[in-house]
This record gives C-alpha cells, structure tokens and sequence, in this order.
C-alpha cells in the first residue's frame, strides 16, 4: 500500500501530493520519466543525460577545431579564466 499524503494550501485545498522516494522511483521507471536532475556545488547538472550532452558538445568542438573552423583555449588560458570567476 502506497504511503501518500496530500498536501492542502491555506484554503483547504488540495493543491499537491507527497510520494516517498522509494515509492516513486519504481512508478517513475515503469512511466519512463527522466530522473530528477542532481547538480553539483555550482549548480551544475550531474545527471546522465547532462554528461552525454557535454562530452558530445566537447566532441563536436575537437572536430571544428580540425577542421580549422575554430581555436580553442589553451589549459594555462582555461585555468586563468576559472581563477577571475572565482575571485567574483
């Protein structure tokens, strides 16, 4: 038996429903939903689908770059630039 509790607003009226963790993540794997994006301390996404979309962003760069279509920055260029945000 499912453990769900409703939630009412300051009118009285149901306005969402609360579902344990552990009772969600089976319904949400059998409705194929997307799981809930994680991220990391600077918000970030950690999830997956986030990954493949970076690696494959990353991927498409190498190959501009070959193609001379682009420069990239260099790694003492890259690591200057993390430093500035981080001093903001």
């Amino acid at each position: 038996m499912m453990n769900i509790q409703y939630i009412s607003n300051h009118k009285g009226c149901t306005a969402g429903v609360f579902i344990p963790i552990e009772e969600w993540e089976p319904m949400r794997e059998q409705l194929g939903l997307p799981e809930e994006p994680q991220y990391d301390e600077d918000g970030l996404a950690i999830n997956k689908a986030a990954i493949l979309a970076n690696v494959r962003e990353a991927l498409e760069e190498v190959k501009l770059y070959k193609q001379g279509k682009i420069k990239l920055q260099s790694a003492r260029d890259f690591l200057k630039e993390l430093e500035a945000e981080n001093e903001l």
